[in-house]
Order: structure tokens, then C-alpha cells, then sequence
């Protein structure tokens, strides 16, 4: 399925949509990307590498969400995210960095060992926290430098995705 075909989908499910832009949501996700990594330091700290891995994609998941939310898009999928994020946002280093985390994420979230391709260790855990380290502000830098025109324009070609008969 192309990635057009599968943003279609969610539209029509619900899942993505244009909506108003809100700096009141954008900031609510920002702030709970930061209570997602202070969670997945506390795990770390005592020992539940797991849950400091999940938290760790959490924190950035919001910090993604947060960006949307500037911009007038809503996206309750995570894979969706990505291709927005890499897609009309342009920014690989970014995508690849989310995906990552995501895969690892899935890996220690819904796996459990001996199914899982590799089991969270400290030294992982360590690893998706730093990840979260680098990527949320890197991500709240580039939401805070987007400018109104650029987000007209990443707003409109996403609409003309999901509802191209109303395309000007």
C-alpha cells in the first residue's frame, strides 16, 4: 500500500485530519514528551529497562505530536507520524531516528523473551534515552523555527492527499 493510500485510510477512519492549529495542544504534547522522559529515567534508574525504552519512544512520540498540533494536523498513528514527519515535513534524520526508537519500542513492548530479536538490557535502555535526548530537542527547535508559510504549505499538500476534490 502506497503511503498516500494509507493516509487516505486513516482520513477516512478518523485517525488523521486537518484541524484548527493549536498552540495550547502543541504545548500540552511538549510538556508531556518531557514527563515521558522523566518516566523513562526513573525506569532506568531502577531497573525496568523496558518501560525506560517505551517511555524514551514516548517522549518523542509527543514531541512529534506536538509539532502536528502547531501546524493544524491530528495523527493517532504512530506509523502515519512517520511518514508525515518524512513526507511533507522533510526532515529524514528525523524519520529515521523515530523509526528506530519505534521498532525498538514494539520490540519491548509487545514482545516478551525469549520472542523478542533482542531483550532490553541497561546498555539499550541507555541508548533509546540518549536517542530521546538528541531527537526532542532537535524536534523542538525545528517546530519552533517553522514558519507560517511553510505551514500553509505542508497543511495543503497533506489536504490535497486526503481530499483532493477540495484542492484549489
Amino acid at each position: 500500500m502506497k503511503s498516500s493510500d494509507f493516509l487516505i485510510k486513516l482520513n477516512k477512519e478518523g485517525k488523521l485530519e486537518i484541524v484548527e492549529s493549536s498552540e495550547q495542544m502543541s504545548l500540552s504534547y511538549e510538556k508531556k514528551g518531557i514527563e515521558c522522559r522523566e518516566v523513562a529515567n526513573l525506569a532506568f534508574n531502577n531497573g525496568y529497562f523496558e518501560s525506560a525504552i517505551t517511555q524514551s519512544y514516548y517522549s518523542m512520540y509527543n514531541n512529534v505530536l506536538s509539532l502536528f498540533f502547531k501546524c493544524g494536523i491530528k495523527c493517532e498513528n504512530h506509523s502515519a507520524a512517520a511518514i508525515i514527519l518524512k513526507e511533507f515535513f522533510s526532515q529524514k534524520e528525523l524519520y529515521f531516528a523515530f523509526l528506530k526508537a519505534k521498532g525498538e519500542r514494539i520490540d519491548k513492548q509487545y514482545y516478551v523473551t525469549p520472542s523478542q530479536n533482542n531483550p532490553a538490557t541497561k546498555e539499550s535502555a541507555k541508548e533509546m534515552i540518549s536517542a530521546a535526548l538528541e531527537f526532542n530537542p532537535q524536534m523542538v527547535v525545528f517546530k519552533n523555527n517553522l514558519k507560517l508559510e511553510e505551514i500553509k504549505r505542508i497543511r495543503e499538500k497533506i489536504r490535497g492527499i486526503l481530499q483532493p476534490e477540495k484542492k484549489k
